[in-house]
């Protein structure tokens, strides 16, 4: 009988031993499930509510964030010195004193001046002018839109068997009634400025100009048509370099097929940061048919993100795939409410990294040099922090947010190291990132492309007017000047009127 009450009680404690472990799995799984929750909604906050601006500052001393590296340690900020300096001043004749007021700011030499004289409500007759105060402000106008008349006198012969009249001059688009100056600020208002044709077409309405919206999309289209061929220039131009920033971007388009639905396309960009190039490319889908048709001839280095689609380019001869520290660097950020002391560690030795890709564009370093000051500099902090993710991955939760930082930039750890080989490469793909955000602007005002003809349109425009930015040429007095010159061009000269190549004619 006792040993039946035994057996019966150790069945019994088996089984509550058994059902203890179970929930004990259960409280671990929700505590992770939680964890995981707070995390996806603290990072959704970040995205609707919260700044995009990434500068890091950690929380605590750095000498708190050693975590198992061997008594290395973070290097401290440098002191501030301050330093005495005398200088003497010449004070000029009291007859030639002028005092010029313009406020906080500087405004360009470049401006025209209105002046306006205001004299002291004294007698001043026979007096001394000794100077002057001179307070500018900054005003505007309205545009002036104006009528242009081509006159042509018509001549008869005396014989009165011809008539002499001089031929109209090239124009963009022939028989319209759009200028060059009309159309090129259509065009920079739409994809500079990312206001809609609709919004245009009030404005002109203001001004008792009654234009249907149809009439301005159609010269859009016509402007595309006549820039085509220096779109094509510029992307020979762009896949000729050894060295490529990528990335991609979504943009809606009007499916034709289903009334009242748009298809997700992408624009693919291809970034030449070395000569400051860049170009748009629209497909219909993200999958690698883009990407590998545009670049079955490049050769170089080739730097993207982690999506996958970039990984066919590792196995093709010719092209060295590099990754993007700032892609790591992102995700680290957003592991900081999960493991605080691990994600601040990381983030402070990339920190690192980055002040020494300043200190070399503070002093405009040669590319030789830039490549040694990352060899003595950059690669040992790349190995030490190596070896740190390999020691702390083992110890984070598998599906946790530092888990999946850590396994981010351990997987592409070679290819985010690459950049330290040669000092024209770049530690991030942020110079083509920059680049695609007037398109997130614009998406947010227009919303959507009208068709997939009219998204590669974008795309000519978006690449030749991104190009003139990164010239930091004014994009309005390029296009004005080409829309001019390109209606009587020689095709087998076109590359003279790319950007970097223009010369503005009205100036020379």
């Amino acid at each position: 009988m006792a040993t039946e009450i035994i057996t019966d009680y150790k069945q019994m404690y088996e089984q509550l031993l058994s059902e203890h472990e179970q929930l004990l799995s259960r409280h671990e799984q929700l505590n992770f499930s939680i964890t995981s929750l707070s995390h996806e909604l603290e990072q959704l906050k970040r995205m609707i509510f919260g700044s995009k601006h990434e500068r890091f500052v950690p929380s605590s001393s750095p000498s708190q964030l050693t975590l198992d590296m061997q008594g290395q340690s973070i290097a401290p900020a440098a002191e501030t010195t301050t330093e005495d300096i005398a200088y003497t001043r010449t004070k000029p004749e009291r007859d030639t004193i002028t005092k010029i007021s313009t406020g906080r700011m500087k405004l360009p030499e470049s401006l025209p001046r209105q002046q306006v004289i205001i004299e002291p409500v004294e007698d001043v007759s026979g007096w001394k002018k000794i100077g002057e105060e001179i307070t500018e402000e900054l005003d505007i106008k309205a545009a002036v839109i104006f009528v242009r008349q081509f006159v042509r006198p018509k001549y008869l012969r005396p014989t009165g068997d011809k008539i002499a009249i001089a031929e109209l001059p090239a124009r963009p688009i022939d028989k319209a009634i759009a200028g060059p100056g009309l159309l090129a600020q259509i065009v920079i208002d739409k994809y500079l400025d990312h206001l809609p044709l609709y919004r245009q077409q009030e404005r002109f309405k203001r001004a008792g100009i009654l234009l249907p919206e149809s009439t301005i999309g159609g010269w859009v289209s016509s402007i595309c048509r006549l820039i085509e061929p220096l779109y094509d220039s510029l992307k020979k131009a762009v896949l000729q370099a050894s060295y490529l920033h990528v990335d991609e971007t979504p943009i809606k388009v009007l499916d034709k097929e289903k009334k009242g639905t748009t298809h997700r396309g992408y624009y693919w960009v291809y970034q030449n940061s070395i000569h400051r190039m860049v170009l748009f490319d629209y497909r219909p889908g993200r999958g690698r048919e883009g990407p590998e048709d545009l670049l079955k001839d490049f050769q170089g280095y080739l730097q993207t993100d982690g999506y996958g689609v970039y990984d066919s380019f590792d196995k093709k001869p010719g092209i060295t795939l590099m990754h993007c520290m700032a892609h790591g660097r992102r995700m680290f950020d957003e592991a900081l409410n999960n493991d605080r002391l691990r994600a601040e560690y990381a983030l402070t030795q990339i920190q690192q990294l980055y002040a020494i890709e300043r200190r070399a564009q503070e002093l405009s370093l040669p590319d030789q040099e830039i490549t040694a000051l990352r060899q003595e500099k950059s690669v040992p902090i790349l190995a030490a922090m190596k070896q740190w993710l390999t020691d702390q991955y083992p110890q984070v939760a598998p599906q946790s947010s530092i888990a999946k930082a850590i396994a981010y930039s351990l997987s592409r750890w070679e290819k985010l190291s690459i950049y330290t080989r040669q000092g024209n490469l770049q530690i991030d793909n942020n110079h083509v990132e920059n680049c695609i955000r007037p398109v997130a602007l614009g998406r947010k005002n227009y919303l959507f492309a009208g068709s997939h003809e009219a998204a590669q349109r974008s795309a000519m425009l978006y690449s030749l007017i991104g190009t003139c930015k990164l010239h930091n040429l004014n994009p309005y007095d390029w296009l004005k000047d080409i829309l001019v010159i390109l209606p009587s061009h020689p095709i087998n000269r076109i590359k003279e009127l790319l950007p970097y190549n223009w010369k503005n004619t009205e100036n020379n």
